[in-house]
This record gives structure tokens, sequence and C-alpha cells, in this order.
């Protein structure tokens, strides 16, 4: 509980301060447990804007910043991504995301500095703060066997997209247990220990019902399965129930 009360007087002290000093502030990389935080609390500075990214659209891990109403120069969010490539592709590993978290915490550094880690076939981007991108060209050279090379993603263009996979079925409601069920390939009684567990979150919000009904766009986060965006229905079967269809974050 002290940990929760020191994040939230945390926040308030960055609202506050770019209020007073009409400047942008900017979190950490936030957890889906302290962006709930944030929008359950609803924090609010009167002339003061709160606004959402993580480096892409729909990332998991965001930074929240600070930015006064009033305010007239631009601004950008302190993200770099960077991309890891095997040194030598013939003698790499297949690597998973724990792999590349691992390699990167192992480094002594903070999990809030970290943002989403998009894995590809041989290669992974991740974001970072950017007071942390030249520590990580510098010392971050092996995932696991594997020796890597670490560099900057500078075009916009090339920038990192999620690989989504698209899944079908069929539902007698849209309800939050069997679109995670649908998902994730279980029961829908299975689902339920997940969400009355406070594992499930929609779009950065902690949802401990069964039956609520997710919007289409929603991005639905269960920890320890992944997470997925509800796409929508498609259209109704002879028997009534709803054709869906999600698209799975890989």
């Amino acid at each position: 509980m002290k940990q929760e009360e020191f994040f939230k007087k945390r926040i308030e002290e960055l609202a506050d301060l770019a209020y007073h000093r009409d400047i942008v502030t900017f979190s950490d990389f936030l957890n889906l447990n302290e962006q709930n935080i944030i929008n359950s609390c609803r924090f609010h500075v009167p002339g003061v804007t709160l606004e959402w990214f993580g480096g892409y659209e729909h990332a998991e891990r965001q930074m929240v910043a600070f930015h006064p109403d009033a305010l007239v120069f631009p601004w950008e969010y302190p993200i770099d991504c960077l991309k890891l490539e095997p040194k030598a592709l013939k003698f790499s590993e297949k690597l998973s995301h724990r792999d590349y978290l691992g390699a990167l915490l192992n480094l002594g550094v903070d999990r809030s500095v970290i943002g989403d880690i998009l894995v590809q076939e041989n290669t992974a981007c991740f974001f970072c703060l950017r007071r942390m991108t030249g520590f990580f060209l510098k010392n971050l050279c092996r995932v696991k066997h594997t020796t890597v090379t670490v560099s900057k993603v500078e075009n916009p263009v090339d920038l990192p997209s999620p690989l989504l996979e698209p899944v079908t079925g069929t539902c007698a409601s849209v309800r939050l247990d069997a679109l995670i069920s649908l998902a994730f390939g279980g029961s829908r009684s299975s689902m339920v220990s997940f969400i009355e567990s406070g594992l499930v979150f929609v779009n950065g919000r902690l949802v401990t019902s069964n039956g609520y009904e997710p919007n289409e766009g929603d991005v639905i986060s269960v920890r320890g399965k992944g997470r997925f965006r509800f796409d929508g229905i498609t259209g109704r079967t002879k028997k009534g129930r709803c054709a869906v269809r999600l698209l799975r974050y890989a």
C-alpha cells in the first residue's frame, strides 16, 4: 500500500510541475497496474492535459505525459527504439521475448526504463527512455549465447509494428470471459480465475467482471497469457451466436 501511495504522489508531483513551470513532464514506462491506478484515480490538475504513449499505437507499457493546455512549443516523448540483430545469423539461437528481456535486465537497469519488446523472426526491437539509449548501445552485446549488434532506429518509417494473428470464432455474447477463451484456446470457466484475480486489463484499466462487454478496438491484456485486440462482430450464425474477430499479439 505504501508503494501505491508513493506512486500516486509521484504522479501528482509530475502534474503539478507541468502546471507551475509551464513545461512537459514525463513518467517512466508504466506497467498495467500503474496505468490502472492513474486511470482509476483520474488525476486532474486544472490547465494540464494527460496523454499516453509507448512508442507505437496500442503499446502495453506506456509513459504518461503532462503538458500545460496553453503550451505553445512542440514536444515529443523521450522514447527511442533500438534494434537487436545477431552478429552472425548462422550461429544465432531462436530467441524469445523472455530472452531479450533477461539480457536487458541483466545489465542492472530497472524495468521502468524499458518499454515493449517486439520480437520478429531473427531480430527484436525494444523501446527505451532516451536517456538510456547510449548505455544500451554501449553495453548490450549478448542475448543468451548469441552475440548481437544494437542500432538505433532513426527513420520513423522503419519503426516496428507488432505481429497480429487473426483469430475468429463464435460466442453466445460478446463478454470478456468468452473473448479471452476464444483468444487463448481455453474454456470460459478456466478464464474466470484470471478475471477475478485481477489479471485482466482493458485499455490499461483493471476489469474484474466476467460479464464486461468490450467495445470494438479495445485491447485486452491477460497477465501470463498475452493480449489481443477485439476487432468486432463480423456477423451472426443461424443460431444467433456472434461471429467475432480478434487480433492476437504474437
